[in-house]
């Protein structure tokens, strides 16, 4: 065995008797910054930039979610609420905090490709299409357009200090003016999710001693799901796989209009609502639902 090695046998390296940290600093004394260093500089500060962005767009997404969840939950109240247009203007007021939001979704997006952020602010958007086409359907009896909801999100501004450092494109006396739209499968997904809450109302609306609304409902989500029949498997996934949860609130609706027409003589209005209650946890277990 050689004086070089050690006892276990391995020869030992030259730099090992140099500190770590001094290898390190003549290390990048030896190697001064290169273009090629610079580059991956930038690109590290490009993609820093991108993820913090794209987690500010995430929490803004979860406020959207969360506001038009409590505007849901404000229009169920209207079925039973005295005076239905406080319900209406209330909920009105929601949806604009909510557009709110979603104007800092739009300021964040400027000059960028909504579709590479579009994961982040999917959930959101769907969640608004479901809040703004309950309210629009408690107001018509019909379904809002993806137009309508857009037109909703062009936003203006007269003051150039909301928008520094946002956009260059706003000069003094110029107003600037952005948008958002919402895309046909988010539009879709969330109209499938309006379903659910159609179903609710048509509960509810039994128990207050309203029996032409669930006619009403009947209808109209038959029409909307014959809609999405069109569409079938030739679709995003995500909008065959709600298909199957909007046959089932459909089922729910038929069965409290067929309860209705043949035993509505028999049941007291005040019991309408517990047996279509019953019935549909009934259906629920059948099916293997939650």
């Amino acid at each position: 065995m050689s004086g070089k090695e050690g006892s276990g046998g391995f020869r030992k390296r030259k730099h090992d008797n140099y500190p770590h940290g001094q290898r390190r600093e003549e290390k990048e004394n030896v190697n001064p910054p290169s273009a090629l260093m610079k580059s991956f500089k930038s690109f590290q500060l490009e993609l820093d930039t991108r993820h913090d962005k794209y987690e500010r767009l995430v929490k803004l997404s979860r406020d959207i979610t969360i506001e038009s969840k409590r505007t849901i939950f404000l229009l169920h109240r209207f079925t039973s609420a005295p005076n239905g247009e406080e319900i209406l203007s209330e909920s009105e007021v929601k949806l604009d905090a909510v557009r709110q939001k979603i104007k800092q979704v739009a300021q964040e997006l400027i000059g960028e490709d909504m579709y590479q952020f579009h994961r982040a602010i999917s959930p959101g958007l769907q969640e608004y299409v479901e809040a703004v086409s309950f309210q629009y359907f408690i107001k018509t009896r019909s379904l809002i357009s993806v137009e309508e909801i857009n037109k909703q999100l062009i936003f203006t501004a007269e003051d150039r200090e909301e928008t520094t450092n946002m956009t260059s494109n706003c000069h003094d006396k110029q107003p600037c003016r952005w948008s958002l739209k919402v895309t046909p499968v988010d539009y879709l997904l969330g109209v499938a999710d309006l379903t659910g809450e159609l179903m609710r109302l048509c509960i509810s609306s039994v128990g207050n001693g309203d029996i032409d609304t669930p006619f009403e409902l009947s209808q109209f989500l038959r029409q909307i799901y014959d809609g999405f029949t069109f569409i079938g498997n030739t679709g995003p996934y995500e909008v065959s796989k709600k298909l199957y949860t909007l046959k089932q609130s459909l089922a729910k609706v038929e069965n409290a209009c067929y309860t209705l027409k043949v035993r509505g003589s028999e049941i007291p209005k005040h019991m309408l609502a517990d047996v279509f209650s019953t019935k549909t946890e009934l259906i629920d277990q059948e099916e293997g639902l939650p």
